[in-house]
């Protein structure tokens, strides 16, 4: 049965909840899931109300024809300070708290011990595509453009899009990308591995259902640390990375969901998880 949940007072991100999934919906149709500063604010308060523990995966995606155009140009100035201060120039300081708020905005989906699926379609450009790679998964559909522009406005990707599109594609395809600024199809997504798959349009949504299905079937709080070591030790050295593996592997070790699963083995049974 669906739960619903509502957003902030704009409802510019809705959430609903229907069994152990929770939906998250970028839910400004009419101005292309444009990401805004009320976007930005949304977003962490709906994923501390998915945060509870019948919740075993996230669906993110967007309502309308795109998952999201970007950045909202028309609140730019008033956001970020790029107007005038009071010496005739732009607000710097203003602007750079904007942008750290908008890469914690953006980190509060990696944080989260809970995977997250982003279900891509018609386009995912700039801050768009950068709010798709804080994502632990993405499904395209397919004709889905997606890049990132920000060169073509003396601007760089500075939302965590330089960094998590290089961890994500290597370096060189990520500074073709960025450097040209070229919009790329869903295919060719694919074959750099900045999607995970691409599917017919409109069937996005549930392909990232059967993929949330398959990894609510795991042990969640495995599922959570599995992420987090990923994301932690992804650039530090490997014997770190490896004492990182063993400190979460000694926690999970004392877990109710451990015994379960080995009970399960052995009785050659589905295991039946609580997340405890």
């Amino acid at each position: 049965m669906a739960q619903n949940v509502s957003g902030n007072a704009q409802n510019v991100i809705t959430m609903k909840i229907e069994g152990e999934i929770a939906y998250l919906a970028l839910n400004r149709p009419e101005k292309r899931n444009a990401i805004n500063n009320d976007v930005l604010e949304a977003l962490p308060e709906m994923l501390a109300q998915a945060d509870r523990r019948e919740v075993r995966a996230i669906i993110l995606y967007g309502e309308g024809a795109v998952f999201s155009a970007g950045i909202d140009f028309t609140s730019l100035s008033s956001d970020t300070g790029a107007q005038s201060g009071s010496g005739g120039g732009p607000d710097l300081t203003r602007f750079r708290r904007f942008v750290h708020n908008s890469q914690s905005s953006l980190d509060a989906l990696e944080r989260i011990e809970k995977p997250v699926i982003g279900a891509l379609h018609g386009y995912a450009g700039g801050l768009g595509l950068e709010l798709a790679l804080a994502c632990d998964a993405r499904i395209a559909a397919t004709g889905t453009k997606m890049g990132m522009p920000e060169v073509r406005l003396g601007l760089v990707p500075d939302v965590g899009g330089t960094t998590r599109l290089t961890r994500t594609v290597g370096y060189a395809m990520a500074k073709e990308l960025i450097m040209t600024a070229r919009m790329i199809d869903a295919d060719e997504a694919a074959r750099i591995g900045l999607v995970n798959r691409v599917v017919a349009q409109g069937t996005q949504i549930a392909a990232a259902e059967e993929l949330a299905r398959e990894i609510a079937r795991n042990a969640p709080l495995a599922v959570g640390l599995a992420k987090r070591i990923i994301d932690i030790g992804h650039n530090v050295d490997k014997g770190t990375f490896m004492d990182i593996e063993a400190l979460a592997q000694s926690s999970l070790f004392q877990t109710e969901d451990f015994r379960e699963g080995a009970a399960a083995i052995a009785q050659r049974r589905y295991p039946k998880f609580k997340g405890r």
